[in-house]
């Protein structure tokens, strides 16, 4: 255990008294924070330390607020411990987490994932933040403009401009604003036999319930029967014309918002993953997408 863990693990309260020499420490997942697993007699949990910049474009007490709603809609594990800069520790699930492969393999998983994502945004307490995905495009690009000089993807304003008819069509069919996940990477999906857990509400606020189903499809890299399947689960019916319409208008505009935030992970030079890469992936997906036949039919069916 290194000098810093050790220093964070003694500031938590739930751990006051325990030799730190009891834990088993094992370090779990994250693209932009430090998650690890913790064993000790008395406890079984997962403690999150948020990753440097993230303060940037992360409000911790908004997270915190939506991190106990979602636990109260039994779609995320209890919460023990959240101070104000970020530092959580939850109850550890067992439980497979999940991948692009693994969504795409087994379609159990999809209709699960749509039944939990059905069960948040059926919640009758509201998250705090109003997720709004020009609002956030802004946001990102002046968080862009404050660090070193990062060049956008050729076209990129001008993809945004054109995005503007497809968020006319969504507005001109409104659907209620519910708890949303908004970001719904298969990582933060935890299997059980019989459900799925959501974990990290970082970019969780109040949206349109169809982005969540949108982007959990691109990051699985869903095939059309398992999408089908995630909106049965969702709806409890087949899902009609409509609702798969209004999911793929939200695949490629969560590609547009998130090639931002890949580009400020490569500013802010975190070491995960190519995240220049990444933002260029993300970027030509969506131009891709909104290039084709069936995304004109997918606005009319809107």
């Amino acid at each position: 255990m290194d000098e810093k863990l050790r220093q964070i693990i003694r500031t938590i309260p739930l751990f006051s008294g325990i030799d730190l020499e009891e834990f088993k420490i094992k370090r779990l997942g994250g693209l932009t924070n430090e998650v690890y697993h913790l064993i000790s007699g008395q406890h079984n949990c997962c403690l999150r330390i948020p990753g440097p910049g993230t303060e940037e474009y992360i409000d911790r007490k908004v997270e915190k607020h939506n991190t106990l709603v979602a636990e109260y809609a039994g779609v995320s594990p209890k919460v023990h411990y959240f101070s104000d800069d970020g530092i959580m520790v939850t109850e550890y699930v067992p439980s497979e987490t999940m991948s692009p492969t693994r969504f795409q393999s087994d379609l159990e998983a999809a209709f699960q994932a749509g039944k939990s994502f059905r069960n948040l945004h059926a919640c009758d307490r509201p998250f705090e933040f109003r997720f709004e995905v020009f609002s956030m495009i802004a946001e990102y690009l002046h968080v862009l403009s404050q660090g070193r000089s990062i060049q956008l993807p050729d076209g990129y304003h001008d993809v945004v401009e054109q995005s503007r008819a497809v968020q006319q069509a969504l507005d001109r069919n409104p659907v209620d604003l519910a708890p949303c996940h908004c970001d719904p990477l298969c990582e933060n999906f935890l299997k059980q036999e019989n459900k799925m857990w959501i974990v990290d509400w970082e970019y969780s606020g109040m949206n349109d319930p169809y982005w969540d189903l949108g982007d959990l499809s691109v990051e699985a890299g869903m095939s059309e029967q398992a999408e089908l399947a995630m909106l049965s689960g969702y709806f409890g019916r087949p899902s009609t014309e409509r609702d798969f319409g209004r999911m793929t208008l939200y695949k490629a505009l969560c590609d547009l918002l998130w090639t931002l935030w890949g580009l400020i992970q490569f500013m802010n030079e975190n070491p995960v993953e190519d995240f220049w890469a990444y933002s260029i992936e993300r970027f030509s997906r969506c131009v891709k997408l909104m290039s084709t036949d069936d995304f004109s039919r997918h606005m009319k069916a809107v």
